[in-house]
């Protein structure tokens, strides 16, 4: 079915009458039959019944017409959906995250994607450390990913929205849970619950710079998949960890206490970053959404 055809079916199965539906589309009564009889040789199958006075569709006309509509407004609105996409209104970004830890970034760029973008799908996947939401950007198997690194490769590009305090998690009882700061130096015999490390895990590579600067190499004893299992770890008496201000006011941790660190060390930046070669129009519309959300953090890294 070509369009014209489909045009020209559509308007005279609107109007019922072939009249009408051949003023709508500025063309001849007898270029307007021909048009329908083409389609109903080319569909083998009688689409319109017509005398003298009304039109009506057959059966198989009834069926044909949505679909027939269908093509057409598509059609009609193509220069729109490319203008949408040009400007990054239509879409899909993908964003992974660690949740629950930055849920309370993730939700309201959600809320603001969907009203000022209703077009653009937002695919988010979650329970996402940071070094493998790193890896799969570089791996093109998401768009964006939100996290923690100190150091990130030359080819990914960020942006700050927000920065963390580093704390010290404690199960209830230590002897140091009594102070209001703690000092790394005095967690020299403790056991440590970590995360996993590698190059672009920012929180293991603090704990270890952190225990350098005071003189000693942390006792490690369990690997935590996630903050909340971390912190489980921590609660059943397994050692302490190194967290940050956001593990501790978004993730309910019964048994456990959490002190800032007497060193105050520089705070951990939260950044959203993405390949720095990508050029699509929606993935910056995101961005653009993020920053204006967070207007206070908001600063493109160094590139």
């Amino acid at each position: 079915m070509e369009i014209q055809q489909a045009r020209c079916f559509v308007a005279v199965a609107e109007e019922r009458h072939f009249g009408r539906a051949a003023e709508r589309l500025r063309m001849t009564q007898s270029a307007l039959s021909r048009s329908v009889a083409q389609l109903e040789r080319s569909l083998s199958s009688r689409l319109v019944e017509r005398t003298t006075r009304w039109v009506s569709l057959t059966a198989a006309g009834e069926a044909l017409l949505p679909h027939a509509q269908e093509i057409v407004t598509l059609v009609d609105r193509s220069a729109e959906i490319v203008e949408e996409a040009t400007k990054g209104r239509t879409g899909r970004v993908r964003l992974g995250f660690a949740s629950p830890s930055t849920n309370h970034v993730v939700g309201p760029m959600a809320r603001q994607i969907r009203d000022r973008l209703p077009g653009l799908r937002l695919e988010l996947v979650s329970s996402m450390l940071s070094h493998i939401g790193l890896d799969r950007v570089l791996a093109g198997e998401l768009d964006m990913a939100l996290g923690r690194w100190d150091l990130l490769p030359a080819d990914v590009a960020s942006t700050v929205i927000a920065q963390e305090r580093l704390m010290i998690a404690l199960p209830v009882g230590h002897p140091l849970a009594r102070r209001s700061a703690v000092s790394i130096k005095d967690l020299e015999r403790d056991s440590w619950v970590v995360l996993p490390s590698g190059p672009a895990a920012a929180l293991p590579q603090r704990l270890h710079s952190l225990a350098a600067q005071v003189g000693f190499v942390p006792k490690i004893t369990q690997i935590a998949p996630d903050s909340a299992t971390s912190l489980v770890l921590v609660a059943a008496g397994y050692g302490v960890a190194l967290t940050q201000s956001t593990v501790r006011d978004h993730i309910h941790a019964k048994g456990v206490e959490f002190r800032p660190i007497a060193e105050q060390p520089p705070p951990l930046k939260v950044k959203l970053i993405w390949r720095r070669d990508d050029e699509s129009p929606a993935l910056h519309e995101v961005i653009d959404v993020s920053k204006h959300l967070h207007p206070v953090h908001s600063s493109e890294e160094p590139r």
